[in-house]
């Protein structure tokens, strides 16, 4: 499905001048978003020297796993082993995914501190990931996120399909920025704003961005999540980082895929972005040298090599 069938709209051309951020803050999805569509179970032991590798690079954020049920994703139903085998790096965070109340429960339960919710920006995916309605899913979540952050925790708010759905199109650009707000509303601190079938441009990403900071939304409360599907992973990022967003996530070594579109290659490699924060001189913390040696011995566990660019020069070299 190509630009012309999802009738993405084109840059809005704007008089701001480029002012990229001083430093970026890089959302490590690796262990959870890019493992759990693995059909070959990682073992748990597997699961938690990741982490403790992911951390040791300098990584500041690592989404850990998902509080789903087993049989909606299998290779995550290790959650609580995983969790209880994690030794905590000082100054790190482990995200949690929770789907609903029963999985804040559990994410209480094991001393989480920081929650994810999934939502979507369109009705047909809504209706297949968690057989609600696109308004219903509020009803769902709005008791999870309220409560957890009574409790202390912080609480990220995904938006997936929110530059394209592969049954509605294109999505328009006022109906994500009304589940962002309806999602800060409800308690939520950050959006991770999802390109979840990969279909995004530069364009379309300035102009998204740009109509949530119109709306209000201040660029800080903004994440992006880009899937390099036609390959504009980077591109799209560097735009995001043009608009001012300083929260951007990846995984390690381009694990991860998507199952709604033909060809995908997977998220943002960690080490892709690096690369390229490095060459625009922006701060990140991270040891690129240590965190393709991550990937590298992920990528030996997982019987194929790893899809980044990045891991493949350093490697060869």
């Amino acid at each position: 499905m190509g630009t012309r069938e999802l009738g993405l709209p084109m840059r809005v051309a704007s008089s701001e001048p480029e002012v990229l951020p001083d430093a970026v803050t890089i959302w490590e999805v690796g262990p959870r978003d890019g493992l759990q569509n693995e059909k070959e179970v990682v073992p748990a032991g597997v699961k938690i020297e990741f982490l403790h590798r992911l951390a040791a690079a300098g990584l500041p954020v690592v989404e850990t796993t998902s509080f789903v049920r087993p049989e909606w994703v299998p290779q995550l139903a290790d959650a609580g082993e995983v969790l209880d085998g994690l030794r905590k790096a000082d100054g790190v965070r482990y995200p949690v995914l929770v789907p609903n109340a029963r999985g804040l429960d559990r994410a209480l339960d094991s001393g989480v501190t920081d929650i994810a919710v999934f939502a979507a920006a369109t009705e047909s995916f809504t209706r297949r990931n968690l057989n609600r309605g696109l308004d219903e899913q509020f009803v769902m979540f709005d008791p999870v996120v309220r409560r957890a952050v009574t409790e202390g925790m912080r609480v990220r708010g995904y938006i997936s399909m929110a530059f394209g759905d592969p049954w509605e199109g294109a999505v328009g650009v006022d109906q994500v920025v009304s589940v962002g707000r309806r999602l800060l509303e409800m308690g939520c601190d950050q959006l991770s704003i999802g390109d979840t079938i990969g279909v995004a441009t530069p364009g379309h990403v300035e102009t998204l961005l740009r109509t949530f900071v119109a709306a209000g939304v201040p660029v800080e409360r903004l994440a992006v999540h880009f899937h390099d599907t036609y390959g504009q992973a980077l591109a799209n990022t560097y735009a995001a980082l043009r608009v001012g967003v300083s929260t951007v996530d990846a995984s390690a070594g381009g694990l991860g895929g998507c199952p709604y579109a033909k060809s995908a290659t997977g998220n943002l490699a960690t080490e892709d972005l690096v690369w390229m924060l490095e060459g625009l001189g922006i701060e990140h913390g991270v040891d690129l040298d240590a965190l393709v040696e991550t990937s590298t011995w992920m990528a030996g566990h997982l019987g194929r090599p790893s899809p980044s660019r990045v891991v493949k020069a350093l490697s060869a070299s």
